[in-house]
Order: C-alpha cells, then sequence, then structure tokens
C-alpha cells in the first residue's frame, strides 16, 4: 500500500500546484486586461482633449486666415474658396498615405499592448 499512498500524495500535490497555477495565471489575466483597459481609455481621452483642442485652434486660424485673406483679396468668397482648396489638399494627401498611417498606427500600439 506504500505505492499507492505515495503515488495518491504525489497526485494530491499535483493538484494542489495546478490549482494555484490557475489562480495565479486567472489573477494575471485579470491584471494585464485592467491594464490594456486603462491605457485605451487613457489614451482616448488624451486624443478627445488634444485632438478637440488642435480642432478649435485650426478652426480660429482658418477664420483668421480667411479675414485676412479676404481683406488682401477684396473679396471674402474668394478666400473662402481657397481656403476649402487647401483643405481639399490635404484631404487628398491624407487619403493617399492612409495605409502608412494605419501601420505606424499599428506599429505604436502593438509595443504597448503585447508586451
Amino acid at each position: 500500500m506504500g505505492i499507492i499512498d505515495s503515488l495518491n500524495e504525489t497526485s494530491n500535490k499535483a493538484i494542489d500546484v495546478g490549482e494555484v497555477y490557475y489562480k495565479k495565471t486567472q489573477e494575471y489575466y485579470r491584471l494585464k486586461v485592467f491594464q490594456q483597459l486603462t491605457m485605451t481609455t487613457g489614451m482616448l481621452l488624451k486624443m478627445a482633449v488634444i485632438g478637440g483642442l488642435a480642432f478649435l485652434a485650426l478652426i480660429f486660424l482658418t477664420v483668421a486666415g480667411i479675414i485676412y485673406l479676404g481683406n488682401i483679396l477684396e473679396s471674402m468668397v474668394g478666400a473662402c474658396l481657397i481656403a476649402g482648396a487647401l483643405f481639399i489638399v490635404l484631404l487628398i494627401i491624407a487619403y493617399i498615405f492612409r495605409r502608412k498611417i494605419d501601420n505606424m498606427l499599428v506599429k505604436k500600439l502593438s509595443v504597448k499592448f503585447f508586451s
């Protein structure tokens, strides 16, 4: 009976080690998910604040530029058309480089999420 008792004791120890490993793995993944959610939320919040402020600055600079250009050209409509054309050119450039922007974003985010 010594061999059976020894096998029983060894298997009980293995079960205990397996349960501890399972609990620690579960804790690790819970913390990792919390870390990723926190980083994502923080990144989105920073993006919203910085993007919102940049958008407001762009609006004010555009309006000021249009007024200035309107005074130079003596045509507010012409100034608005030039500003609109400038934004369309910037849009086309962004559209052309969209894949490079996506790749750069994936590379930057993969370092944070897979480390």
